[in-house]
Formats: C-alpha cells, structure tokens, sequence
C-alpha cells in the first residue's frame, strides 16, 4: 500500500521499519523538526527522522497542518493510508478526509482506558494489572477513533514505563503490519469504543515526581515504577552534607511496617502508610550511574532508622 508515516520518538521507529521491511510504498515520513539536544545543544533529528534517513525516505517536518498549503502537499502524496505512531501534532480534520482509507492510529493503551498524551506512564502509574497497545482509526476528537485490533500484555510487579515502553514497541509494530495486511485484504473492521471507563493519561509533570511515603506500598512502588526512567520519582536524604535528592528507579512491595519514610533495613525497605516498598534501583542526583538499595546505602552511610522525605 501506499503509506504516509508519521511519528516521531523511538517508540515509532519498529513502525516504521516493519512497514518498510513488508514492501509498503512509504510516500513521505512526516515528524517533528530536529530540536537541540546533549552538550552543545545542536540540532538532533529524532529517531524516526534518522530512521528515514537511513531508507533514502523523503521527510517533512511541518510547524503546522492546519493551513491550505499543508493539505495540498499531504493530498500530494496520493496516499491510500496514513499510519501515526506518536507524532507530537493533532492532525485537522482536512488532513484526516485526504488518505483513500484515512488515517490509523497506532495508540499505547488499551482504549478507553488512558486516552492521551502519557498512556503507558499512566497505566504503571495506576497499578494496571494489563496494557497494551491498539490500532484505531483517527477522528478528530482526542483518541476517540473506533478500534480495529489489540493486543495485550501483563504489567509485572517492579516493571517500570520504560520495561513497558520497550515491550510493547515491536508489539505494535506488528499489530500495525497486521491491520495494514488487513486493510489492503478488505477484511479490516472497526468497533466503537465503550463509552464506560474512559480515562485521560494527561502530560507528565516534575511537580508529580516526590515521592509520598505516606500512601499504601502498592500505590509508592506504581507511582516510582510508573515515573521510570523519566522523570524519575525522588527522595531526600541527608547523605553527609545535608538534605540531598535521591531519585528511585525500580520498587516493589516488601513486608514491613514503622512510621512512614523509615528506612527499615540495609536492604533500602523503606516504610509507607500502610506495608513497606523495595527499592530496587537508585540514583544520587546528577550522577550517571544506578545502584541497588543495598550498594546505595553502604555508599550513603545510610542506617535503619533514617527518615527519608
């Protein structure tokens, strides 16, 4: 088929390459324009930009797809489906008539639940027992589109956003090249979402990152897990030199009990309002490196009975 791809992080890029890979016609690559990054701050290419760079295809990198010049070069394409994974831009409505079978929608959730901006943040976050991704076709409302396929996968205790992110990337990428043999088969179909359970996985924010002791031990090892690696729930402690961050990267439930924000053992059990937490993998603030609790405590002299906060 010929394919318009959009997207931009490198939860796109399997997409994109399965699509290439399977012989699709792949018309035109639209993603956010390169943005400064690391040191020096110059201008990166995002992953799926350097993935088409990488297979000769042609890239746009639009400020906008709300004027008439921008439905004229996307009509241009002469596209029989647009595949979005990710893209960073709402796409109007008149983009969204241009493709002969519109546009596909490769979404991090299991629809209803987590429309938005930050759905597999928002399932760790939440203590979802399940995710997944799904294959929609776009409306003009946020995530709204009736669904054509799924595919589901556990959250394991201690499974962090990132470990989530990872698993379900080449899950989509052939969930999509499934709907897209589908499609061009004439056998793809579409069901309406429920309009029960419907939830929002709005944006990320630093503000979300400290940690709250004082919650069950369940929902601090989801808030911590759901939160890696970025940004990155934190702690303070005194560490020698006076209150320092501590930014946690992995936790699961342990048993334990004391006044919430104790650490209980040499082993980073830290007490919460109800049970006790884990912590698994931590991090000084502006260091490189992650150590396990136990590492991490002997090199913070820190001792059962701390306060943590």
């Amino acid at each position: 088929m010929r394919v318009v791809f959009m997207g931009t992080p490198d939860f796109a890029v399997p997409t994109l390459a399965r699509l290439a890979e399977d012989g699709h016609s792949i018309a035109a690559v639209y993603t956010r324009a390169p943005a400064k990054a690391g040191r020096g701050m110059a201008l990166r290419p995002s992953p799926v930009h350097a993935l088409a760079d990488r297979l000769g295809l042609p890239v746009l990198t639009p400020s906008t797809l709300k004027d008439r010049e921008a439905a004229e070069t996307f009509s241009a394409h002469r596209a029989d489906v647009a595949v979005v994974v990710a893209y960073g831009m709402l796409l109007p409505q008149a983009i969204l008539d241009i493709p002969r079978h519109g546009c596909l929608n490769l979404h991090g959730s299991l629809l209803p639940r987590w429309r938005g901006a930050a759905p597999i943040h928002r399932a760790v976050m939440a203590g979802d027992a399940t995710s997944g991704v799904g294959v929609m076709r776009m409306e003009a409302g946020l995530d709204t589109g009736p669904v054509a396929l799924e595919d589901r996968i556990p959250i394991r205790p201690g499974m962090t956003t990132g470990d989530l992110h990872d698993a379900l990337m080449p899950l989509g990428a052939d969930l999509m090249a499934r709907a897209l043999r589908a499609l061009e088969a004439g056998t793809l179909t579409f069901r309406p979402q429920d309009e029960v359970g419907v939830l929002y996985a709005r944006k990320i924010s630093n503000d979300e990152a400290r940690i709250d002791w004082a919650q069950d031990a369940a929902a601090v090892a989801a808030h911590v897990n759901g939160l890696s690696p970025f940004p990155g729930a934190f702690f303070e402690a005194d560490l020698g030199k006076g209150a320092e961050r501590v930014k946690v990267l992995r936790a699961v439930v342990a048993p334990g009990s004391a006044a919430a924000g104790t650490l209980l053992d040499s082993e980073g059990t830290v007490a919460c309002g109800s049970g006790a937490v884990r912590l698994l993998e931590l991090r000084r603030a502006g260091k490189g490196g992650t150590a396990s609790g136990a590492e991490f405590l002997r090199g913070a002299r820190l001792e059962a009975g701390a306060r943590l906060v």
